[in-house]
């Protein structure tokens, strides 16, 4: 890191209070804890507002799909009295086509309500063209930045189509080489222009997935009788876990499953010019969902909204030739032709469907546009021109950055299940090396640890005096 990007980067607090209207420190408890309920509610919009807001400029009530094909292709090799039913949502029917116009709505209403000029946003895509549309129906100027090149400025064909879409929208998009500095150079425009950071994990942005949840937990009551029984999320950066999760609570299906899932990427580094362009997926990966879940802080906020620990029940990993494999097989036999992320979530549907029985209810939250960059085929041969091994075969054998391994048989897709219980103790060996040397946490730490983590404060308690012990 050089030394000007050390130099805005401490100055984070500062910036990011003036670019979003918020001091953090007022939510401060102590070195560890802060007052998460209080961040969330401190918009002072209600579920309602959000529903309005986003209604007026086009965002919401999108299509939940019985996905009967599917489910009876499950059924087909399941055990006997299983193959849960299969729903999805499609977020794609959105203004920029992904849930992500949900929170964009929210950043974007919010700018505009205090006055802001335009917005700033770093994002490798999908959020950039739902800031980027709802900033043109706001009339507010907006700034992309992305991360888009290895050294050698080449760039992955999903990538380029999403810088694409956010010009087509009238974006200014500011294209960088993979590193560290993307933060921070959105730092720096967010201190020369004034604009207004519409993160993706602050709170504006985070409760504007709520209505999601929300929806789904009330359309399937309208549907089935009951809220699902599971709700599959792809998880990258955690705002799709917490915000479905936060509206799937509020509409009171407490029982509901979270289930997150991820592409599993393991043994790639996603700051590394040499991994960069060998993986064929940009977001909802293990690169981003492991660092994110267990030290949510990492982000551009001084505190991150988006804490997916306090809302999973399970975390599933897939293979890239499991979420290609469904992606075709959602075109072919329900006629969706969607993009990659949201066929994360529907590939350990599959896999966890095929387990549940025949009256449980699997609903994956979302769908994405597709586009020509963006497209599987797209991927495929991009993946192949850098010297990636592409064959079908067991997709156990895929080796992320070296092989793309496509199920043969759809009873060959088999997620992965994450230790969570390992998660939560790298999260809590995180919040301690944050606090001051040689910091003892308080009660009022080891409960909001407890929350943090979705465990018990004795469970924490336990994982501490571990840590603490050198075990």
């Amino acid at each position: 890191m050089t030394g000007r990007t050390e130099a805005i980067m401490a100055r984070k607090g500062e910036i990011m209070r003036r670019a979003l209207g918020m001091d953090y420190a007022e939510f401060e408890r102590s070195p560890i804890a802060f007052d998460y309920e209080a961040m969330m509610a401190a918009h002072g919009y209600s579920l309602d507002d959000i529903v309005a807001i986003q209604a007026a400029v086009g965002v919401g009530s999108t299509p939940l799909l019985e996905l009967r094909n599917l489910t009876d292709l499950v059924r087909s090799y399941a055990e006997p009295g299983h193959g849960a039913r299969i729903f999805v949502k499609d977020e794609a029917a959105n203004m920029a086509g992904s849930f992500k116009d949900r929170r964009a709505s929210m950043s974007i209403h919010v700018a505009r309500e205090k006055g802001y000029a335009g917005v700033i946003a770093a994002t490798s895509g999908n959020y950039g063209a739902a800031v980027a549309s709802q900033a043109a129906r706001a009339s507010l100027a907006c700034i992309i930045c992305q991360e888009a090149f290895d050294s050698t400025h080449l760039g992955q064909p999903e990538i380029i189509e999403k810088a694409r879409i956010c010009e087509a929208f009238g974006a200014e998009v500011v294209q960088m080489t993979v590193g560290p500095e993307l933060f921070a150079h959105m730092l720096e425009l967010l201190d020369e222009t004034g604009y207004f950071a519409a993160s993706l994990y602050s709170s504006f942005g985070v409760s504007g997935i709520e209505t999601l949840g929300w929806e789904l937990a009330t359309e399937m009551r309208e549907r089935t009788g009951a809220p699902p029984t599971h709700v599959v999320i792809t998880h990258a950066g955690g705002g799709n876990t917490t915000g479905t999760a936060r509206g799937l609570k509020r509409a009171g299906a407490t029982e509901t499953q979270i289930v997150s899932a991820s592409v599993d990427l393991s043994g790639l580094h996603m700051a590394s010019d040499t991994d960069f362009n060998r993986k064929s997926f940009t977001t909802g990966h293990t690169g981003f969902g492991v660092p994110f879940a267990t030290w949510p802080d990492r982000a551009d906020v001084p505190r991150n909204a988006a804490r997916s620990l306090r809302y999973m029940d399970r975390y599933l990993t897939v293979s890239q030739g499991e979420v290609f494999y469904v992606t075709e097989a959602l075109a072919k036999l329900e006629g969706l032709e969607r993009g990659p992320a949201g066929n994360t979530a529907m590939a350990a549907a599959m896999s966890l469907a095929r387990d549940l029985p025949r009256d449980a209810t699997v609903v994956v939250q979302e769908t994405e546009y597709t586009g020509a960059g963006k497209h599987h085929w797209a991927q495929l041969n991009f993946a192949r021109e850098r010297g990636v091994e592409v064959r079908a075969g067991d997709p156990r054998q895929n080796v992320p950055g070296k092989s793309i391994v496509i199920p043969e048989r759809p009873e060959q897709i088999r997620a992965t299940e994450m230790d969570l219980g390992r998660m939560r103790r790298s999260y809590v060996r995180n919040a301690l090396a944050h606090a001051p040397d040689g910091y003892e946490p308080t009660p009022e730490d080891i409960a909001f640890l407890a929350e943090d983590t979705n465990s018990t404060p004795e469970a924490v308690e336990g994982i501490v005096a571990g840590l603490r012990a050198g075990a």
